[in-house]
């Protein structure tokens, strides 16, 4: 063993037995042998007289780049080497004529050495063929006559060839397709009829004797058929052969699984529809119908047989859409007739990789009728059959019943693999019952009937599936339609809604039940006499009182979507509702309940929301409603005072389940005020308002005795959202307490949130919220300044930490905040008193993001922020500044550096449209200070700053006379024009900052 033999076998060790320095040093000994200009012959000198398999396979890797990175450039000898060596590996002689006694044959070692061998071969060819080695398949057809070993790898080479260069399966360049084409033309002409022969020989040959090296030559005959003269295999003797492969049992599965995958290649082939036709007709494929039926028969081989069914049924149909009525129509549409009972068996009765392609011809198939006025008796046994294979293919597998019921891990992927795939299905489902509604409707009604009555081992996916169709059939189903009843919907929904399944405790049959029912709602809407069917399904056992968690959730959701589409509905059955629902409301009632399973549940908020919905109209009379509100809000409230006396004895900010009880009360309280209307707290029905108000005194408490508990004071900021929204201006006497407990403790985070708020606030109330305004900003702009850094946040990889994700977001938030005040009207908040120290850092702040922030639309906000500031803060009209310094600091440098300098900078790309937007407010802005600030703006900006970006007198003149008119089109027209110019100019040489 010499040492590169050593090194290969050191480089390739996977135990962790070798030293790590040992490996890295045999390594870079390969390599530097790798780069070495006599690589080629090292590794032929090896290949030839070492029979260990790494050091065979370093050997062909390594003389395969070879070939591939230098071969144009070595010399004709060393090619002429190469080119002799490799042909006698594959042909099984020895490539070194001396001493052949001790050569190794290649042809010898495991597949992945023969198919490297194949590799590096087919790289010759790509270079030498056809006009250097003009020769190579002639030459290597004699050398079959050696055996098995030779033919293997000319079939190995074949191969190769088709998956490294012909086939379109896989993306080429340009000069890949160029390549291939010259190969296949040459081939054509020279070669192709012998290697097709030699394919059929070797089928005849090895059939019985040697089942792969067979399965290899009806592999390249399928790679082939698809741009060879097809008349070199549809012939009579080689269709004959590939028809005797499949039909007798004596050979192997998957040498008769190969003719298959011939005759689709063969029936895929592309030509004119006639001549299609013709092949198609001549093929007699029926003969292969019952195979799809055969007991005893490999999954696999099925499948090819439902491959080839279906291509030969897609190939019918593209002909039947093609010719016309005597030209072949017919015969088409009768061959197609004929061929789908038997696409439609394959689909139904197996697993196979045909699935797929069988749904997209069936697609296709469907989508043939939609035109149609009416369809034939052979199209509606065809629909009906098309529904019956999706009601098959859609049921789950009886053996995972128990894991999809119980939802473990095994159940999820399942639930997930199936859902996948049925998506498909379900489009296929909609195709139908587009073209024939009444067929569909009829076949789910049957289908639910006979699932009600299947035997208990089938029932839970039987009526699962018949569930399924008719949830999916609905998302083709119009508003309309529905609420009409159209087709059967009549008939379908009640028996829906008044049937009990008895398999209604499996999670799967429980949840398509309601997601069903709240899919249909609209018909219910219209038929209210359905409304206590479909309260008892959402109320019992079979919703919100299922005994898994995961349905009682989900039903909660749904049970809020119904109240909401249905609630002018359920006022009679308000306290039938609520009665029903009693105890899991007392479950948010009582602190020892919030366990692990119901604290993490939504179905606490959903459900009183759903009731907040009901008990919040009008319609119900004061005194029920101020009943209801106090039965449900009293005890929540008193459970979190009792919480709040508790923690101020022991440290309850230790104890995460009195923190999350905590959380659910106010979840639940801020969900059941949102069916209250600002309308009816504040003007109608104030004593309901006055309720809240309590409510919201007794959570702002939480902030206090939990000043440190980040959940809770994100809860409670919702809840004071909420309130916003529901209490109006009634509100305001809160708010004081509530942000000074709010910005007390505040991280970054919070304060992002913090403000959010306070943007609500202003955009609902405008300048009547101007006076919390004054107290609150300086304490904000005092927070946000002290925690954002003055340089720019980072981007990229340091600015991907937690931490900086949260900076950055509340800097986003803060320019919000400040946009949202300057234009409401609130601008003199910045002037007060308190918050004058504040305003310089403001002020560059805005300069310096309107100028260089990576984010375009936070640039655009702050260019809007000073808009706005030059309009509220120009000169009073006798002349004095109603903001000393504000006019100099705008024109000498927001006008300068934003309008001007920004814009130069050949980051700010036009092409971009929010760039242009942005480019417009910068225009607007121009207009603004020339209004406002007249010949002052003007000279400073044409006199200082056009100067240093080297613009010509001529433009800055057209300048002034473009700002000076009306025509804010034309002027940012102008000035994009007169920015790209001054880019030519600069070209790059100034950066202006």
């Amino acid at each position: 063993m010499d040492d590169l033999e050593k090194a290969i076998l050191i480089s390739f060790d996977e135990t962790g037995a070798v030293d790590s320095g040992l490996k890295a040093q045999a390594v870079a000994y390969c390599q530097q042998i790798k780069e070495s200009p006599s690589v080629c012959s090292v590794c032929i000198q090896h290949l030839c007289f070492s029979n260990i398999v790494q050091v065979q396979f370093w050997c062909l890797q390594s003389l395969h780049d070879a070939i591939r990175v230098r071969y144009p450039s070595m010399g004709e000898q060393e090619k002429s080497f190469i080119r002799k060596s490799v042909f006698s590996m594959a042909c099984y002689e020895a490539a070194i004529d001396d001493n052949k006694s001790s050569n190794i044959r290649v042809l010898e070692g495991p597949a992945f050495i023969k198919n490297k061998l194949a590799q590096v071969f087919v790289s010759l060819i790509c270079f030498e063929y056809p006009l250097i080695w003009t020769s190579v398949f002639l030459d290597f057809l004699p050398n079959l006559s050696k055996g098995s070993l030779v033919i293997d790898m000319f079939c190995r080479i074949l191969i190769a060839l088709d998956e490294e260069l012909i086939s379109i399966d896989y993306p080429r360049s340009s000069e890949e397709v160029a390549l291939a084409g010259r190969i296949k033309d040459a081939m054509r002409q020279q070669c192709i009829a012998q290697i097709v022969r030699v394919w059929y020989d070797i089928v005849s040959m090895y059939k019985s004797s040697d089942p792969d090296l067979c399965f290899s030559a009806l592999d390249c005959t399928r790679r082939y058929v698809t741009w060879i003269d097809i008349g070199l295999v549809a012939n009579d003797t080689f269709i004959q052969m590939l028809f005797e492969l499949m039909m007798s049992t004596e050979y192997a599965d998957h040498i008769r699984g190969g003719a298959a995958s011939c005759l689709l290649s063969v029936v895929s082939k592309r030509m004119d529809p006639k001549s299609k036709l013709n092949l198609l007709q001549s093929l007699q494929i029926r003969r292969v119908f019952g195979l799809v039926a055969t007991e005893d028969v490999e999954e696999e081989f099925v499948s090819k047989i439902g491959l080839l069914l279906t291509g030969y049924a897609t190939e019918l149909l593209d002909c039947s859409k093609q010719l016309n009525l005597g030209g072949g129509k017919e015969v088409s549409v009768e061959l197609l007739n004929e061929v789908l009972p038997s696409v439609f068996y394959v689909m139904r009765n197996s697993e196979s990789d045909a699935t797929f392609n069988i749904v997209q011809f069936l697609s296709a198939y469907v989508s043939t009728m939609k035109n149609l006025s009416s369809l034939t008796e052979a199209q509606l046994l065809h629909v009906s059959q098309i529904l019956e294979v999706i009601r098959v293919q859609i049921q789950f597998d009886p053996a995972h019943r128990d894991n999809l019921d119980a939802w473990d891990r095994v159940g999820r992927e399942e639930e997930d693999r199936v859902m996948e795939f049925r998506k498909d299905l379900f489009v296929l489902l909609r195709s139908v019952g587009r073209v024939a509604p009444n067929v569909t409707q009829v076949f789910i009604r049957n289908s639910l009937a006979s699932a009600v009555a299947s035997p208990a081992e089938r029932n839970v996916e039987e009526v699962e599936a018949a569930l399924s169709l008719l949830y999916a059939l609905g998302e083709s189903m119009t508003d309309e339609m529905m609420r009409t009843g159209s087709g059967l919907l009549g008939e379908l929904i009640p028996l829906l809604l008044s049937t009990r399944f008895p398999c209604h405790s499996n999670r799967l049959v429980a949840l398509v039940y309601l997601e069903t029912i709240t899919r249909y709602l609209k018909f219910v809407q219209e038929n209210v006499q359905y409304v206590p069917l479909v309260l008892s399904a959402f109320l019992d056992e079979r919703g919100i009182h299922h005994p898994s968690v995961n349905v009682g959730r989900r039903a909660s959701y749904l049970f809020m979507r119904v109240v909401k589409l249905l609630k002018a509905k359920l006022v009679p059955f308000i306290e039938t509702i609520l009665q029903s629902l009693q105890d899991k409301v007392a479950q948010f009632t009582c602190m020892d309940s919030a366990s692990e399973e119901v604290s993490a549940t939504e179905d606490g908020s959903h459900i009183f929301e759903a009731i907040g919905l009901l008990i919040g109209m009008e319609e119900v009379p004061l005194e029920k409603q101020s009943e209801y509100l106090s039965a449900l809000l009293t005890p929540l409230c008193q459970q979190v005072e009792m919480a709040l006396v508790n923690a101020k004895v022991r440290a309850l900010e230790d104890s995460p389940e009195k923190v999350a009880s905590i959380q659910q009360m106010i979840m639940a309280i801020n969900a059941l005020s949102k069916g209250f209307s600002e309308r009816l707290v504040t003007a109608s029905r104030p004593a309901i308002g006055l309720m809240f108000k309590q409510t919201l005194d007794v959570l702002l408490q939480i902030l206090v005795v939990f000043p440190k508990v980040e959940p809770l004071r994100s809860k409670v900021t919702s809840f004071v959202h909420r309130m916003v929204d529901t209490l109006g201006s009634s509100v305001f006497p809160y708010l004081p307490k509530a942000f000074e407990q709010l910005l007390a403790e505040s991280q970054p985070k919070e304060l992002a949130g913090f403000l959010v708020l306070l943007n609500q606030l202003i955009c609902k109330f405008s300048t009547a919220v101007g006076d919390i305004m004054d107290e609150v900003y300086p304490a904000i702009a005092g927070r946000v300044f002290t925690i954002i850094p003055r340089d720019p946040l980072p981007v990229g990889p340091g600015g991907n930490t937690e931490e900086m994700r949260e900076l950055q977001e509340l800097q986003r938030t803060f320019y919000t905040f400040l946009h949202v005040i300057a234009t409401h009207d609130l601008s003199s908040v910045f002037l007060s008193a308190k918050s004058r120290a504040y305003l310089e850092p403001m002020m560059q702040l805005l300069l310096s993001t309107s100028c260089s922030h990576k984010d375009i639309l936070v640039r655009k906000a702050c260019v809007q922020i000073f808009i706005r500031l030059i309009k509220d803060w120009s000169a009073k009209p006798n002349g004095e500044e109603k903001v000393p310094g504000f006019q100099n600091f705008v024109i000498e440098a927001f006008a300068t550096n934003c309008c001007l300098y920004s814009v130069l900078d050949k980051s700010f790309e036009f092409r971009d449209a929010n760039t242009l937007i942005l480019f417009g407010e910068i225009v607007t802005a121009q207009k603004i200070m020339y209004e406002k600030f007249g010949n002052n703006f003007l000279v400073h900006f044409v006199t200082k700053g056009f100067p240093a970006a080297h613009c010509p007198q001529d433009l800055a003149e057209q300048y002034c006379q473009k700002l000076q008119g009306d025509d804010i089109k034309s002027l940012k027209i102008f000035y994009q024009t007169l920015i790209e110019n001054l880019r030519v100019q600069q070209n790059g040489s100034l950066v202006f900052r």
